[in-house]
């Protein structure tokens, strides 16, 4: 075996070791990665609830307040902004009304526009029967949420195009004390 083959060897093990260590360093890496993303793909509520199983909310819309109750045991009570026109009942799309009267959470969205939100079962039959009256759609898609995702914070009350606004740290909670299917009852 000649010099020349020597350092042949020599450079093709430094190179072996080379890209051994660089595989090691890409696995722990692409772990690390995939870990976070894992973590991060789970739903933006890490407030964990414990207490009472909520069993109705009630807004009212003149106080601007909603009031979340374990049958009649008042739980939790949160400020909130309405529709940017609140007075009178949602009757039809685009009007900025906040509906009014009973309906069910229907829904839980990790990923809406807004940070969080739950789905508020309207338009029940008697409000489609009321917009069909009138010969326009009722709208649909009534939520409570929090604040927009897109940063912008919006300041000032009665800002939404119908849904009842939440901070977003008193979303996160309702969100987890809430479950599919409890009644909310919407007051003038």
């Amino acid at each position: 075996m000649g010099y020349n083959d020597l350092l042949d060897k020599k450079y093709l093990m430094s190179v072996f070791s080379y890209k051994k260590k660089f595989s090691i360093f890409l696995t722990w890496v692409l772990f690390i990665l995939i870990t976070t993303l894992l973590a991060s793909c789970g739903s933006k509520s890490f407030y964990k609830y414990n207490g009472l199983q909520i069993t109705r909310i009630d807004v009212f819309k003149s106080k601007r307040i909603l009031i979340v109750y374990h049958n009649d045991k008042v739980i939790k009570k949160y400020p909130i902004d309405l529709g940017f026109d609140p007075k009178g009942p949602k009757r039809i799309e685009g009007d900025g009304k906040t509906p009014e009267g009973k309906y069910i959470i229907n829904v839980h969205n990790p990923n809406s526009a807004f940070y969080l939100s739950l789905g508020v079962s309207y338009p029940n039959t008697k409000d489609r029967a009321y917009a069909k009256l009138l010969g326009k759609p009722p709208g649909g898609e009534i939520f409570i949420h929090g604040q927009p995702n897109n940063g912008r914070k919006k300041k000032g009350s009665d800002w939404t195009a119908g849904c009842i606004a939440l901070k977003n740290r008193h979303i996160k909670q309702l969100y987890s004390m809430v479950e599919n299917g409890t009644q909310i009852y919407i007051h003038p």
